[in-house]
């Protein structure tokens, strides 16, 4: 180890300008980060730039939340609650953000988005591989959807695969009741489930944590839906019932979705309370 004419360590001159060795650019790879965005319409239409660069951020935090649940869903198993819930309120405040990104969308007129929709056939947002994987994961598992993509590739298909095979955060939360012993075997009989989440309610000073837990994930189960309901309005404001560009009925498919609950016993829970 060396020292420089200014006091500093060889080891210190790769931080900062002094090194360049590792810059900001460098580090997010900023200049291959710029190149993604490719535009499709030609001459190039101004909106298509914004229409790629939000569904492109939603990827990159489809990524981090599969991240941030897989791993939530590790700590119920291991027994870590604090840190489970620490991770599920990380989700919950990325999915606010993905809620509200939406507005950006908003701002593109029906007339500027006809400019380049054409174009876009047959991709659609019912092929995006990362969020069918957080539906898996959260335990809202559709094995026909393998079936309805034939577009998918080798490893896209391993992955959705292994998504069903793994435990899903509903799992994880069984697992706990498990071993706070609350229950032997849950998960088969929801009234049993019930009443034990019952239990669970009304003494908060002995099972807190797992009341707190509960609560979490009934936060990203409402985010989720949440996310589904402005999605479907975006959508009818900018096509209104045209079919989607990938072949789907497009806003009568999204409202289909929209009584989807990750978690029922949770919300069924409320009724008993």
């Amino acid at each position: 180890m060396r020292v420089g004419d200014a006091g500093t360590t060889e080891t210190d001159r790769r931080f900062g300008e002094q090194g360049a060795r590792l810059t900001y650019g460098s580090y997010l790879r900023v200049p291959q980060l710029l190149d993604q965005q490719r535009l499709e319409s030609d001459p190039p239409a101004h909106d298509e730039l914004l229409f790629i660069t939000v569904h492109q951020v939603y990827e990159l935090w489809f990524q981090q939340l599969l991240h941030e649940l897989t791993a939530a869903r590790d700590e119920m198993f291991s027994g870590d609650l604090w840190r489970a819930r620490h991770l599920l309120n990380r989700v919950v405040t990325i999915e606010d953000v993905l809620i509200r990104q939406i507005a950006v969308l908003e701002t593109m007129t029906p007339q500027d988005f006809l400019v380049f929709r054409d174009r876009l056939a047959p991709a659609s947002g019912f092929q995006s591989v990362q969020f069918r994987e957080l539906e898996f994961l959260s335990g809202a598992k559709d094995p026909a959807y393998l079936d309805r993509f034939r577009g998918l590739t080798d490893d896209e298909r391993a992955r959705l695969e292994r998504r069903l095979a793994e435990p899903s955060l509903w799992d994880g939360f069984l697992h706990v009741l498990r071993r706070a012993g609350l229950a032997d075997e849950v998960g088969v009989d929801d009234a049993a489930l019930i009443a034990t989440l019952l239990l669970v309610a009304a003494d908060r000073g002995t099972y807190g944590d797992v009341w707190e837990l509960a609560e979490r994930l009934l936060d990203h189960d409402a985010n989720a839906a949440m996310w589904r309901s402005r999605h479907v309005l975006m959508v009818e404001r900018q096509i209104g019932t045209k079919s989607g560009t990938g072949g789907s009925s497009g806003s009568p498919y999204l409202r289909s979705r929209l009584g989807l609950h990750y978690f029922p016993v949770l919300w069924d829970l409320r009724s008993h309370l």
